[in-house]
Formats: structure tokens, sequence, C-alpha cells
């Protein structure tokens, strides 16, 4: 067990609250005026990990908060006082958390064994969009680069190759048949690969669902990690989005295709470590929960 001092513990937490700040007031500001964003709304909606929560502290499984103010965090029934101070209560792991922990495991360590894909070109979003009507478009306040019917024609000439469930289920009716495999809930840990966009940012999902048991800093690399994910997720989408600094990466050209490969190359660099990190959290908790 690591055993943070008040100033120390203080100070993590306050860097913390300061860094996730940056993401959630300007979030909070745009919902209050009644704005929405395309790019960014995405991290607070799709995802549920709330901007309070977002911006709570946690220090982790195997850290000891000491000091008189660390009594504040016993208002969590995960947390429990020691002779030390306070800290995670790893023995009494809710079956419902060791169960998710065990999914969580299972499914990063599948993911990271496997080689990453990189020709996908983010087609997902392209066939989320195929022969749909104007009015039924996700993003109807944001025009198609190509319209309607080069956006089709992009779908229909080039090979989607989509591995990712939560993704496929977006597809419109006359996509799905379009998509070289058949993802489904029940085959997720067979087929997620790491060089898919949706499976990395899926990674701060899998930290915030591990909540309050994984790092914050953890969960907050995640986080930027999604970030940049999801804005090369619609920067290579079929929709305009230049006036808000989003240049398109043009996949529907072998260069616009290159960088999209370039990229993706680079998120799964920057995800293994991460994947790691959560396995091994996992991990942990499972083999807490097995000796208590």
């Amino acid at each position: 067990m690591i055993v943070l001092d008040e100033t120390e513990w203080h100070a993590r937490r306050d860097a913390h609250v300061e860094r996730m700040r940056a993401w959630t007031e300007p979030h909070q500001a745009r919902r209050a005026r009644g704005e929405k964003h395309p790019v960014l709304d995405f991290l607070f909606t799709y995802y549920s990990h709330r901007p309070a929560h977002l911006e709570r502290w946690h220090p982790g499984a195997g850290v000891v908060l000491a000091g008189e103010s660390a009594r504040a965090y016993l208002r969590w029934p995960a947390y429990t006082a020691t002779d030390s101070g306070v800290t995670v209560n790893l023995a009494a792991l809710p079956e419902s958390r060791r169960r998710s922990a065990r999914f969580i495991r299972d499914l990063l360590a599948a993911t990271v064994s496997r080689p990453p894909r990189l020709g996908c070109f983010g087609l997902h979003e392209w066939a989320m969009v195929y022969r749909q009507p104007e009015s039924e478009i996700r993003h109807v306040d944001w025009p198609l680069r190509l319209g309607a019917a080069g956006t089709d024609e992009v779908v229909e000439t080039q090979t989607i190759k989509c591995s990712h469930f939560d993704a496929f289920r977006f597809f419109t009716e006359p996509a799905r048949p379009l998509n070289t495999l058949e993802p489904s809930r029940d085959r997720q840990i067979a087929m997620e690969q790491p060089g898919c966009l949706h499976a990395t940012m899926d990674l701060f999902k899998w930290a915030y669902k591990l909540d309050p048991y994984t790092p914050s800093d953890l969960l907050a690399d995640c986080f930027d990690l999604a970030s940049d994910v999801r804005e090369l997720d619609m920067r290579a989408s079929p929709y305009d989005l230049s006036p808000l600094g989003y240049e398109p990466v043009r996949i529907e050209t072998e260069r616009g295709r290159a960088e999209y490969a370039r990229r993706q190359a680079e998120f799964v660099r920057r995800a293994e470590p991460l994947r790691f990190k959560l396995i091994a959290l996992c991990d942990l908790l499972l083999e807490s929960s097995t000796h208590s």
C-alpha cells in the first residue's frame, strides 16, 4: 500500500480537477446556451460519466489517503478507514464489480493480443448516413462534404470492415449488408482489435466503469486519448466541420486514407500502455476479491 500525506494527495486532487475542468466547463457552458457540438458532445453524451464525476479525484486501488480530511471519502461505500488513513476496500468488492472487472479484463486482453487492422478508414460514420433522409441524419445541422449522392458513392465503392458492434449498430439498414464483418454483442470479445478507433475511445468507458478503484490519472489519460481519437473520427467523417476548425481527412482519396492509417497507428501506440494498466487493475481487483 502507498500512503499519501495530505499535502501530496491534495495537490494531486487539485491538479486533476484543473485538468478536467478544461473539458467540463466549456461543455457545461455550451449546454447552458443550448449549443450542440458534433465532436465534443460525444464524450459526455455517448459516454455516461457525468462532468461532476469526471472532476472527482480518486487515488485508486492500493493507495491510502492520510490525514483528517481524507475521512470525507468515507461518504462513498467503496472506501474504508484503516490505521494509516482512508482507502478503497478491495476485500469488500461487490460481486457486480467483480463481474465487470472480469469482462473488461477478458475484452482488453483479447484486444491487445491481436495485430491492429488499419484499413477501415472511418467508414462507419459514412455508413451511419448512407441513403438516410436528410431530416434523420444525426448531425443534421452540418452539411455533408460530398452531398448525399457523393457520400453514398463512397460507401458503395469502398470496402467497409467495421469490427466494433457499438459502431455497427448505428449503420443504416441499407448499409448493414455492405459490412464485410458481422460484429455482435455476443462476439465482442472475439472481434475487437486495437486498430479500431471506437475500441480505443472505449478505454475511457472501461476506466470509469471501474471507478472509484481506477486511479484518476489513468481515467484522465484515457479521456484525453478518447478526445483526440474522437477528433480524427469526425474529421474523417462525411460532415463538413471546417467552420469549427476541424479540417477534413478526405478518406475518399488515397492521400486521405494514408493520413487516416498513420494517425490510427499512433493511437494504437498511445493506447497500448493504457490497456495494460487497465488489465493490471482488473487483475488486482479479481485477485483481491478471490482472497477476501
